[in-house]
């Protein structure tokens, strides 16, 4: 779907009652494309429901004889809060340690996309990624940390402009090792 010719028509109509319930004029000159804009806006920021993480895992699994731990980090989170529709946003740093297959390096950040582009809470955003990557490439083990900033403490609520949640998600050799663990962390601190 073309998101700059078509968009939801249901949705926009419920926009231009949101606009009205909170005392605007949706025919208001600044306010009259509002609708279809915040229709496309919210088709882009939910497409994740209609994407599949583990196909796109699944299109691009190598069968490799490498057993060090591959790290991608720093890679950008971008989701909206369940609870409020607000936005939270940050970094999330992913290991695994292949297993007789390695996945190309780009599909790791898409299925952050993926998962961040759904309504969300970090707590099971984190582990749907471990998951995520632990059930389809099978690796001896997978670790993710995730540090964000919600918008929904951040502009109201306790209004704490500077606090931010760090959640982390482990499997395999991650749980069970505490060495490797250790690097883990290590690494995503430099």
């Amino acid at each position: 779907m073309n998101s700059e010719t078509t968009y939801n028509k249901k949705l926009a109509k419920n926009i231009e009652n949101v606009l009205k319930e909170i005392g605007e004029n949706p025919q208001r000159e600044g306010l009259l494309k509002t609708p279809e804009r915040v229709s496309k806006s919210m088709d882009f920021l939910t497409k994740g429901y209609n994407q599949n993480p583990k196909q796109i895992i699944r299109s691009a699994i190598f069968k490799e004889n490498c057993s060090q731990m591959v790290i991608v980090k720093d890679i950008e989170v971008y989701s909206l809060c369940e609870h409020h529709m607000l936005p939270f946003f940050g970094k999330a740093h992913i290991a695994y340690i292949p297993n007789g297959y390695i996945v190309g390096l780009s599909k790791i950040p898409r299925i952050v996309d993926v998962f961040s582009r759904r309504l969300q809470v970090q707590e099971r955003l984190t582990d749907e990624i471990k998951d995520c990557l632990q059930t389809t490439l099978n690796p001896k083990g997978v670790a993710i940390t995730i540090e964000a900033q919600h918008l929904c403490m951040q502009m109201r609520g306790v209004q704490k402009q500077h606090s931010i949640t760090t959640t982390s998600a482990f499997s395999g050799i991650f749980l069970s090792d505490e060495k490797t663990r250790a690097e883990f962390i290590n690494l995503i601190n430099k």
